[in-house]
C-alpha cells in the first residue's frame, strides 16, 4: 500500500489536536491587558505545544517521502505515535492551568519523550522495511538530534521536581533544536534522484 492514506489520516489527527488545544484556551474576563496575565501560562504552553505538533507534522511528512510501501507494522507504529501525540493537548492544558507545577510539567515532558520514542520506533520499522541502504537510514545517519533530544527530555522530567523553569527550558531547547527544518531527508532524496 502507498503512503497516501497513512499521511492523510496522520495530517487529520494532528490538525484536530491543534484545534482541540486552541479551543481549550478560555477567553479572559475583563477588557484590559491585565486580564491576559492569568491566561499567559496557558497561552505559552499552547505555543510550545503548537510548535511541537508542527515539528512532528513536518518531519513525519518528510519521513514518509522515503517510504515506497507501507507495511502493517508501520501502520501500528504510526498509530502508536498518534496516540502519544493525542495526549499533548491534555498535558499542555494541565501544565498551563497549574502554572508549571512539578507533576504537570513532568507529565508534559514524559508525553514528549514518549512521542519521540514512538517516532523512533516508526522510523526504525521504515528503515527495516526499506533495507540497510534505505534513503531514511542514509538521511538520519547517527541521529545526534534524536539522542540529544532524549537526554534533554529526561533532564526536563527529573528537573520538573527540582526547578520547573529548568524543565521548560529543556523542552524549549529540544523544540529549538528541531525548529529549523531538518534538511537531511530532502538532501538525501536530492542526491539519490
Amino acid at each position: 500500500m502507498g503512503t497516501n492514506r497513512l499521511e492523510a489520516f496522520s495530517d487529520g489527527v494532528i490538525a484536530i489536536l491543534i484545534t482541540i488545544m486552541v479551543l481549550e484556551m478560555k477567553v479572559p474576563h475583563g477588557g484590559d491587558l491585565k486580564a491576559l496575565l492569568p491566561v499567559l501560562p496557558v497561552f505559552l504552553s499552547y505555543v510550545l505545544s503548537f510548535i511541537y505538533l508542527g515539528i512532528y507534522w513536518n518531519n513525519h511528512h518528510h519521513m514518509l517521502h522515503t517510504v515506497a510501501r507501507v507495511t502493517g507494522p508501520m501502520l501500528w507504529a504510526n498509530l502508536h505515535l498518534l496516540f502519544w501525540l493525542s495526549l499533548i493537548p491534555f498535558a499542555t492544558g494541565w501544565m498551563g492551568e497549574n502554572h508549571l507545577a512539578a507533576a504537570p510539567t513532568a507529565l508534559y515532558g514524559l508525553v514528549l519523550l514518549m512521542c519521540a520514542v514512538a517516532y523512533f520506533i516508526l522510523q526504525g520499522l521504515i528503515i527495516r522495511s526499506q533495507g540497510p541502504d534505505s534513503v531514511l537510514k542514509k538521511a538520519i545517519g547517527r541521529d545526534w538530534k534524536g539522542k540529544l533530544s532524549t537526554l534533554f527530555y529526561m533532564v526536563g522530567i527529573g528537573g520538573a521536581f527540582w526547578h520547573c523553569e529548568l524543565a521548560v527550558a529543556c523542552y524549549v531547547l529540544v523544540a529549538l533544536l528541531w525548529l529549523a527544518p531538518d534538511q537531511r531527508i530532502e538532501r538525501t532524496l536530492t542526491q539519490q534522484g
